[in-house]
């Protein structure tokens, strides 16, 4: 079954829980993503016709080289509406015990009937537009057959009273020849909803870096309050559209 990706695949690095730039495709049949995943900013397929918002917590356990696991968190409010107007959120890392919402670092937001996308910065006050390309449509990407990679579906289930597809991509990494590197098997799983085109749960899992796993909380589906995606009031706009893209 073939799904929409959006701008990017999931790619992950060791560094998930502190780069600044990273983001997260939520949509796209697991067939047509790279191995890793980049936790940090979820990004919501602009897909008119079927509104929501929810909560994303992002979760990151850690394998330190002395043998401990470091553990942190992140909570995203995402959402789209009607037309397709798409929020994500950045925000700071966590350890497991904060409590409340971590601090809002940037929001991004994106209006396909305009192709607009805007990031915004609490702490300054200061917001940039762009003009950007249409996303890609992952209907006609295809990926060729790799032998390392095994594809599992795992059949239906419910999250949250949506109807969710499973599927687990098992890739196996084979031991260099000298004997330097052991073979390593990196799992992703992905819990998919065909009415929203979002993943509602995933989990990577690399004995290299840890488990990384996002789940979609507190589900509404229907349209957010317009100023979900808009910018507030009181921030300098600044146009960062290429001359020639006008």
């Amino acid at each position: 079954m073939q799904r929409s990706l959006l701008l990017t695949g999931i790619l992950l690095t060791a560094t998930a829980a502190s780069s600044p730039a990273q983001q997260i495709s939520n949509d796209a049949n697991p067939l047509y993503r790279p191995a890793s995943v980049r936790t940090g900013t979820i990004l919501v397929p602009p897909i008119s016709g079927a509104p929501f918002s929810a909560t994303a917590v992002i979760q990151n356990q850690q394998h330190l080289p002395d043998g401990s696991v470091v553990s942190s968190r992140n909570v995203n409010l995402i959402g789209r509406d009607s037309r397709g107007r798409t929020h994500g959120e950045m925000r700071s890392w966590v350890p497991e015990s904060f409590q409340g919402m971590p601090p809002l670092s940037e929001v991004h937001l994106y209006d396909p009937e305009t192709s607009e996308k805007t990031i915004y910065f609490p702490a300054t006050h200061i917001a940039s537009k762009t003009i950007v390309s249409p996303p890609p449509n992952a209907v006609s990407v295809t990926n060729p057959p790799n032998p390392r990679v095994k594809i599992e579906e795992l059949g239906s289930s419910i999250i949250d009273n949506i109807d969710v597809q499973g599927t687990r991509r098992t890739l196996t990494i084979p031991a260099t020849p000298d004997g330097t590197s052991a073979a390593v098997t990196v799992v992703d799983e992905y819990w998919y909803s065909e009415d929203l085109h979002v993943n509602l749960w995933l989990r990577h899992n690399d004995p290299r870096t840890g488990v990384h796993t996002v789940k979609l909380t507190d589900i509404r589906r229907e349209d957010p309050p317009p100023e979900f995606f808009e910018i507030p009031d009181g921030y300098k706009i600044v146009d960062m559209t290429p001359p020639e893209a006008k």
